[in-house]
């Protein structure tokens, strides 16, 4: 058997810039949450995508739950939010007893439709929020979007979990809505092995955000506590992981793109394939790199051909609107979501993989169209 090809796995640095931070933290004995790694990270990641505050935390799922808060979202609240998109952007609406509306893509982006939006807005002038996501690396189309948010007077809540890299328009995404939220989940562009951050210009609710990830201790000799709190905060182990890692954030940027560009190269030309949209305003980290097959080759054929390989691969997000758990809310319908699913397959975009492990990926797909 060869050697595993994994989708997406974590890349520490070769310079070992993680371990130095790691080492402190030891050398030091700021092992607990809090520390001066943990201070360090908010402050690198916060200049490096231009916002002003940001809040280390336990996961980007936490982040969210906490924008969400922090936006006022309480019991029986209408939140707007993506259906193709992964759980971990809808479950924090439930986790503050509020009730999604999910909203279908376009073909344009692959993300959150704007037509679809307005068409909820008109439904629900009431809500309270709109979570947005930057799918797979590719950027929504925030102009038109936080047009929408501003004309209703809502906050807008920016996934960026998958787009840590991205540019819209020159911007770093995560930077466009009142919140932003990244994660370091182990397959993330860089990791911490598990992680995330919270980033706003208002320093005011991150500085809240805080106080709430940390159990909002009271400032008391004793414990004390007047509002509900969570165990949120990061590691000082786990965020001198990351200050390592966005050290090569560039480097990984880079590669997504060379990954992409070749299977695009290689593949595009066989029928019925088409890739991931581009846009003249988007910049994407291509976190994956991901197709749709409009042939008599399916998804789940060049699933099987890969796995045979020892090749991992996957099919797209399937819509919150199809879940089980999410299918009793309404959902605003364009029906963009449902074929990408049926369509859609996500290719090995391993920053780790060499030249021959992209020519075995291309060579077993190839493989398909000649059978």
């Amino acid at each position: 058997m060869q050697q595993r090809i994994f989708l997406s796995s974590p890349h520490m640095s070769d310079e070992g810039y993680e371990m130095e931070y790691v080492k402190e933290a030891f050398d030091t004995n700021w092992i607990a949450p809090l520390g001066e790694n943990v201070n360090k990270f908010e402050e690198e990641l916060a200049a490096k995508v231009g916002s002003k505050s940001a809040a280390a935390l336990s996961s980007g799922t936490a982040a969210i739950h906490l924008a969400l808060k922090a936006a006022g979202v309480e019991e029986g609240d209408i939140v707007f939010c993506p259906t193709l998109t992964f759980s971990a952007t809808a479950n924090p609406i439930i986790y503050q007893y509020a009730t999604p509306v999910f909203i279908d893509s376009n073909e344009e982006t692959w993300n959150m439709c704007p037509e679809a939006l307005e068409e909820a807005f008109i439904k629900y002038p009431n809500a309270k929020a709109v979570i947005v996501v930057h799918l797979y690396g590719l950027s929504a189309d925030m102009d038109r979007i936080k047009e929408l948010c501003q004309k209703y007077n809502v906050p807008l809540i920016e996934d960026a979990a998958e787009s840590l890299g991205t540019y819209y328009k020159g911007k770093h995404t995560g930077t466009f809505g009142d919140y932003g939220i990244f994660s370091f989940n182990g397959n993330k562009i860089i990791t911490t092995s598990g992680g995330g951050m919270l980033v706003s210009n208002n320093e005011e609710k991150i500085s809240k955000a805080r106080f709430w990830a940390t159990q909002s201790r009271d400032q008391a000799r004793h414990y004390q506590h007047s509002e509900l709190g969570f165990n949120y905060r990061m590691s000082n182990v786990v965020a001198g992981i990351g200050r390592g890692q966005l050290k090569v954030l560039d480097q990984r940027v880079e590669k997504k793109r060379e990954i992409f560009s070749f299977y695009k190269k290689h593949l595009g030309n066989l029928e019925g394939v088409q890739f991931m949209p581009s846009n003249p305003w988007d910049e994407p980290n291509y976190w994956l790199s991901c197709m749709t097959l409009n042939s008599s080759v399916r998804p789940i054929d060049v699933m099987e051909a890969l796995e045979k390989e020892n090749i991992e691969s996957r099919p797209v997000w399937k819509p919150m609107h199809m879940q089980p758990f999410f299918e009793k809310y309404d959902f605003i319908s364009k029906g963009v979501s449902e074929k990408l699913f049926e369509n859609g397959i996500c290719l090995p975009s391993d920053t780790k993989m060499t030249s021959s492990d992209l020519e075995r990926v291309v060579s077993t797909i190839k493989k398909l169209w000649c059978e």
